[in-house]
């Protein structure tokens, strides 16, 4: 691999997933909180297409409000998990920079951002969202897994010029997540509506699932890299 990582800090030591041929798109996924970026980068390995790299960083351990100030891996502070709890602006917005620096990493090393892919898990997929509709560069898709949109206070306003206003999103949501309830996944899908083009706004629900994935989404994840990403 060419280029340096250490100028980008959580491409030092993220998961990464390489192709079996050569390499012409990517897909960064963001885990959730407390956990690390191997567990999906095993979960993507069974879903990889050989022409495609998967980057899961892992994210920063600082200390979670929500969870009594205890020291874990999260990508921002978390003080609550309602569309109406007070959020950590200044560490989401800095926890999206460090993103948007893997994404410009990947275009230097030749991977044009319209065959980039974010997405994530509950905090991992909604940075992924804020990060994917506040960046300058045009992506492919954003995967976004029992999640939700952080500051949507903000937008559509603070989307960057529109310039994502037609990228495809697939949101998944668990019909059962007593961490993050699907009503919030769904009015997080109204939301996304107002921000980009509402037919490339997928919202899709499984039964019986908690705060977790299954293997139906899975392969819905699967079939939507293979439809926006396709073999060149």
């Amino acid at each position: 691999m060419c280029g340096n990582n250490m100028s980008v800090p959580l491409l030092a030591d993220a998961v990464t997933v390489s192709g079996a041929e050569r390499e012409t798109a990517a897909v960064i996924f963001l885990h959730g909180l407390g956990d690390t970026g191997h567990s999906w980068a095993d979960a993507l390995s069974s879903i990889r297409l050989p022409y495609v790299k998967y980057i899961c960083p892992h994210a920063p351990r600082i200390p979670v409000t929500l969870n009594m100030k205890m020291v874990m891996p999260s990508w921002f502070d978390l003080m609550g998990l309602t569309p109406d709890a007070p959020e950590d602006e200044a560490g989401i917005k800095k926890a999206a920079e460090n993103i948007k620096a893997i994404i410009e990493h990947e275009m230097k090393n030749g991977i044009p951002p319209n065959r980039i892919i974010l997405g994530g898990f509950s905090q991992g997929g909604a940075l992924s969202l804020y990060t994917a509709l506040t960046c300058q560069h045009q992506l492919a898709g954003i995967v976004a897994l029992s999640c939700w949109l952080p500051l949507h206070k903000a937008f559509p306003q603070a989307a960057n010029n529109g310039v994502n206003k037609d990228i495809a999103i697939l949101q998944c949501h668990g019909e059962m997540d007593p961490m993050i309830p699907v009503r919030f996944g769904a009015l997080t899908a109204e939301k996304l509506k107002s921000v980009v083009t509402p037919s490339k706004v997928q919202f899709k629900t499984y039964p019986g699932v908690m705060h977790s994935s299954c293997p139906q989404e899975m392969m819905a994840v699967k079939e939507f890299i293979e439809k926006l990403l396709p073999r060149i």
